[in-house]
């Protein structure tokens, strides 16, 4: 039950506490975490950028609805994905995937064509819905994480990607933002929710078995 209690702990916090810093140790397991994310055919379409950089956030704040949240947050992680498929960020992750495991490359060559088949024939905008769902599934795992840790948090997709994506150049890195986790040490104060009743729909709402 400890996963239960850990996610029951945790809330979007809506302030945070500028002066106080997350150790590195902290942040390198909550990376972690999303790395180890399960992903579509093992592609792991996505990056994950890590914002510490005072200055960085501040420019970053100007496409955020809750900038003072972004700015004092201890570390921005944003999860961006590719902008689309292309056969060689197909054959570099199987290729890699091939020399780490031992085997010869082109050993799961038939299953790569049939993927190159349906992902390369679609246009951008449709492959960019697909790599930006997988990374939900990791923005999970890292939260979390990060609950596991007792680390306060906050899951973002209210922001400009045009800005994120301008102020981190990742065009030239053919990637796109999708979703932001601001990271750090809650504001008690300032941070209303905190206080709240933690809420969720019921569980005989939530859930529809077919037994």
């Amino acid at each position: 039950m400890a996963l239960i209690e850990d996610l029951n702990w945790r809330h979007a916090v809506k302030a945070y506490d500028a002066a106080k810093k997350v150790k590195q140790e902290d942040i390198d397991k909550i990376v972690e975490a999303a790395r180890l994310a399960p992903t579509s055919s093992g592609l792991q379409p996505f990056k994950v950028l890590v914002i510490e950089n005072q200055d960085i956030k501040d420019q970053l704040s100007e496409g955020s609805l809750n900038p003072e949240c972004m700015r004092e947050a201890s570390h921005i992680i944003i999860f961006a994905a590719w902008n689309r498929y292309t056969e060689e960020r197909i054959d570099k992750v199987y290729d890699f995937t091939t020399d780490e495991r031992g085997l010869p490359r082109g050993r799961f060559e038939s299953y790569t064509d049939k993927i190159k088949s349906i992902y390369l024939a679609e246009e951008a905008e449709k492959n960019f819905a697909h790599t930006s769902r997988q990374t939900y599934i990791a923005l999970g795992l890292a939260l979390a994480q990060a609950a596991e840790l007792k680390i306060d948090t906050t899951p973002v997709e209210g922001f400009d990607n045009a800005v994120i994506d301008k102020v981190l150049q990742l065009d030239n890195l053919g990637l796109k933002s999708v979703s932001l986790m601001y990271v750090g040490v809650a504001d008690a104060s300032r941070d209303w929710i905190g206080a709240m009743k933690k809420v969720r729909i019921p569980t005989d709402e939530f859930v529809i078995e077919y037994k």
